[in-house]
């Protein structure tokens, strides 16, 4: 599913100042894409036609180029694109920096139509973007086009223009200041072109997704990641849903049925880091034999290492205090934890177990990670897992 429908660069069009589309021209730098940015989607919300979506988007690496990927994985009707704009974000509002408006094209048209259940990638675009910077993608649905492909959990916030129509490249932020929004709507990933080698991504659930740590602040732990291997070069894409599951679909196809299109196919991945099993123990029906999870890992492993990319395994973090936990599901937990660190089967083991849990109470989170619900991490618990994947990671660099 979410097959990717590539569009053609515009290789003719012209550069005109301020909102401009502007041609790529051939990279003699050996410059290759990649992923900079990703949302996974989880599902869908109310569309808003008329409207144009101004999101706020924290790239990894940088680039003089870059692509832009709209979604319509959940719609249930062909998605009519008006326009998308692009822009680097001024201050921490929705205005844009002067003379960084671009207008994205799609198989050079400006306007374009998102297939039912796949994506649509742009065409390239000049625009030379730093790694940590904001970026504004701005997408105008000029009619009623059903369901609109979401990512519930940004942290993040975006902003609207209600009455959309002729907004989409304002550079200044007059017509979004009425209506702000904690979701991604439409835009699942944004790549560059420039002298990253590679990305990692980051597949996993809410503890990945960002869930505990702070709103606005890019505190999530493939964020935290991504700035301890910004010297390196390394584009993060953070793959997580907020209540997906391993195994079954839930929020979101199961992390199995959606590999390829989260994960695996996006520009550069070199690395994948597989967090997710959590909800598998507390879902309904609970998943209770590790063989189960076991098997899954092999089965991604086995796809990974089929694309020449590397796999690290992350331990399930413990979580006892919280509703959700049972003596019977932490020693499932137990016994998985075992197979990811002493399996064999990944590349590499991030034990987020060992660097999250209170030495004088193995099974719970220590009280400085913990952001009070016993399952979920706060901005130092995030720092925490960075560190140990970063760990992970520091072999092959």
């Amino acid at each position: 599913m979410g097959k990717v429908v590539r569009g053609l660069a515009a290789v003719f069009l012209a550069l005109v100042p301020g909102t401009a589309t502007a041609a790529v021209p051939p990279d003699r730098a050996g410059h290759s894409w990649t992923g900079s940015w990703e949302a996974a989607p989880s599902g869908t919300t109310a569309g808003l036609p008329g409207a144009a979506v101004r999101n706020v988007v924290h790239l990894s690496v940088g680039g003089s180029a870059l692509r832009v990927r709209i979604g319509n994985r959940f719609g249930d009707a062909p998605l009519r694109i008006g326009a998308v704009t692009v822009a680097l974000r001024r201050g921490s509002g929705a205005g844009a920096v002067p003379g960084s408006m671009r207008k994205l094209t799609f198989a050079g048209g400006s306007t374009a139509v998102v297939p039912t259940g796949e994506d649509l990638l742009s065409d390239p675009v000049r625009l030379t973007v730093r790694a940590a910077a904001d970026l504004l993608v701005t997408v105008f649905v000029p009619d009623d086009c059903g369901p609109a492909t979401e990512h519930r959990t940004a942290l993040q916030t975006s902003y609207v223009a209600r009455a959309g129509a002729g907004h989409a490249a304002d550079v200044d932020e007059a017509a979004y200041t009425a209506t702000a929004v904690s979701r991604w709507y439409y835009v699942t990933g944004v790549d560059v072109r420039g002298s990253a080698p590679a990305s990692v991504v980051a597949l996993g659930d809410s503890l990945t997704d960002g869930t505990g740590s702070t709103p606005d602040a890019n505190h999530r732990w493939p964020d935290l990641l991504a700035d301890r291997l910004r010297r390196h070069r390394l584009g993060v894409l953070n793959a997580g849903i907020g209540g997906n599951r391993l195994l079954r679909d839930g929020t979101g196809p199961s992390a199995l049925a959606r590999l390829d299109t989260d994960a695996l196919d996006r520009a550069g991945v070199r690395y994948l880091v597989l967090f997710e099993g959590v909800n598998d123990l507390n879902g309904t029906p609970a998943a209770t034999d590790p063989a189960a999870y076991a098997e899954a890992y092999r089965t991604i492993v086995a796809r990974a290492h089929a694309r020449g990319v590397k796999v690290v395994g992350v331990t399930l973090a413990p979580y006892r205090g919280h509703p959700a936990y049972s003596a019977a599901r932490e020693g499932v937990r137990q016994r998985v934890n075992a197979f990811i660190r002493e399996g064999g089967i990944f590349d590499a083991v991030a034990d987020a177990d060992a660097a999250l849990r209170d030495p004088a109470d193995p099974e719970r989170l220590l009280p400085l990670y913990d952001p009070g619900d016993h399952l979920h991490f706060d901005d130092d618990g995030m720092a925490a897992v960075a560190a140990a994947v970063g760990k992970a990671l520091g072999r092959w660099r």
